[in-house]
């Protein structure tokens, strides 16, 4: 965020002196006015940690490692040691990447993508090419590791840990869309891993993966031959267009369950809800091509390419509809999580619908560079991620801390934001439209100039909105001592981890749960309650 912070700055003010940047690059931002190249150097390292290590790692790993265990009725996931491997190694790649900052002439200038040959040839090349691009790199392949480890775990744990009675059919769709998301990151993120390996053997080696022959660069000839930068596109992208699902498939669990929840009424279309997120698993790893229409590629392949991308919106389109038809004659209950709930639908749909225009080759030769793009990747991505992760933490914060949320906090955080990030990001697509490259520095062209005020206007709500989430640490932190004492249940809910105390014991149960019914069971029972708990016995449906 705060990277974000001092790129939207800039932006709209390109001269403004920003107060203590000099002191963290003396050459990047020489009396505290930013570089252009300082510039990407930011937006390397904004893309970089949020994706990777926020997006990636928060839906997933944070709320995964804790509820899987509790909602399958396990003491533990499969491989406690390995969980914590995959955790502390995940700490390390954070902090080779924190330290690009530190060191030499900083982090490097090639974007969370890091295309070569820019990325490829060494510090020559560029600012942060050197040292930093090779820190950037040992990072990223650290972090797969830890992945790779942390969904091997995940697998395991989904396959062999339920309790008794716990079957497939009867499992919370968080336990399904954590599931799916761990054969996705085993699977891409070994890609990545792989692409990652031969581009430091590249830079360090002398070898010549990802640069061509002949290629000129500060005035000499590469002493390579026979590299294609499109082979780093293509194992990139094959691991990208997985890790957009990684980050928001969690989301479509935790959605899901919630909304039954907040409705009293079972999801609706459970089996085929489990379907979609199947099918989309499957159908991310066939669609790398659309990021890549402007590559050179034949209109026949991004004809085939586009296909798939077409139909991929299908199931996300018909897990929305299910959403909407569970929300219809439910008795809502607007907490703070069930709000947030419905923002991840709202900016996940507005995100989804410009993703649209993009999966045509045509269209997307235009939009393609512009700020479209940034303003679709972080409406669908970004912000609806962000929404789940805000909507798990007011649900799930009792069942942690034993201690309720503040409700008139969170709605202040809620409306807050859900105003804001609309604000920050819905004018980014008009931007695109006029033709806004992204990535730039500055807006000094003649025809970018009349958007100045517009980037203004984003800048602003950047900086409120970001402002807003101090109100969420400090919900967090003054309700984890002075807050409400949360019951075991306060949901009334369904799922095994409300049948156990809050907090957990060591263990999760005091005694290994049996399960009887389904996860989203609401209605009358025997005893006056709306609600069924899987626990519970087969005789207490009235």
């Amino acid at each position: 965020m705060a990277l974000s912070w001092l790129m939207r700055i800039h932006l709209a003010w390109d001269t403004a002196r920003i107060w203590g940047l000099v002191h963290l690059s003396a050459t990047g931002a020489p009396g505290g006015v930013m570089t252009p190249e300082y510039y990407l150097s930011l937006l390397t390292l904004h893309g970089t940690i949020m994706i990777f290590f926020v997006l990636s790692t928060a839906p997933q790993n944070a709320f995964g490692t804790y509820f899987l265990p509790l909602q399958i009725g396990a003491e533990e996931s499969a491989f406690p040691i390995l969980n914590a491997l995959s955790f502390w190694t995940t700490v390390v790649a954070l902090s080779v990447l924190v330290s690009t900052l530190f060191v030499g002439d900083g982090p490097p200038i090639s974007g969370w993508t890091a295309y070569p040959p820019l990325s490829a040839v060494g510090s020559h090349a560029g600012p942060g090419l050197g040292t930093g691009q090779n820190l950037w790199i040992i990072s990223i392949g650290i972090f797969c590791i830890a992945s790779m480890l942390s969904a091997v775990n995940f697998i395991v744990t989904f396959i062999d840990m339920r309790c008794e009675g716990m079957s497939l059919m009867r499992l919370p769709l968080t336990c399904w869309a954590w599931f799916i998301t761990a054969i996705l990151m085993l699977l891409s993120f070994s890609v990545l891993f792989a692409g990652a390996v031969l581009l430091l053997l590249d830079r360090t080696a002398g070898t010549s993966f990802f640069i061509p022959t002949n290629l000129l660069i500060s005035g000499n000839i590469e002493r390579h031959s026979g590299g294609s930068p499109l082979l780093w596109q293509h194992l990139f992208w094959f691991f990208g267009h997985p890790e957009v699902y990684i980050t928001i498939l969690p989301g479509f669990g935790i959605v899901s369950h919630l909304l039954s929840g907040f409705t009293r009424k079972p999801i609706l279309g459970y089996k085929v809800v489990v379907g979609c997120m199947l099918v989309i698993g499957f159908l991310s790893f066939v669609v790398w091509g659309h990021h890549m229409f402007v590559s050179g590629m034949s209109p026949f392949s991004g004809f085939l390419f586009s296909i798939p991308t077409i139909i991929i919106s299908l199931p996300a389109a018909v897990t929305t509809l299910l959403w909407l038809g569970t929300l219809w004659g439910g008795r809502l209950h607007f907490t703070t999580a069930m709000m947030f709930c419905l923002a991840f639908i709202s900016m996940f749909v507005t995100g989804g619908l410009t993703g649209i225009f993009l999966a045509h080759p045509a269209i997307d030769a235009y939009l393609h560079a512009t700020y479209f793009v940034v303003g679709h990747l972080h409406l669908v991505m970004g912000v609806s991620a962000i929404f789940a992760i805000f909507a798990a933490t007011y649900y799930w914060y009792p069942k942690m801390f034993g201690r309720m949320l503040s409700e008139r906090l969170g709605m202040t955080h809620f409306w807050l934001t859900f105003v804001g990030v609309y604000c920050v990001f819905m004018p980014m697509l008009l931007l695109g439209m006029s033709g806004n490259p992204r990535r730039y520095a500055m807006l000094t062209n003649d025809f970018l100039v009349p958007l100045i005020p517009m980037h203004r206007f984003i800048t602003i709500a950047a900086l409120a909105t970001g402002a807003v989430q101090f109100v969420f640490v400090f919900n967090l932190v003054w309700s984890a001592c002075r807050g409400e004492r949360a019951s075991d249940n306060p949901w009334n809910a369904t799922s095994l981890e409300w049948t156990t105390s809050s907090p957990p014991p060591i263990g999760n149960f005091e005694d290994a749960p049996i399960v009887n019914h389904g996860p989203y069971e609401y209605g009358e029972t025997i005893g006056g309650r709306d609600f069924v708990l899987q626990s519970d016995s087969p005789e207490v449906r009235a």
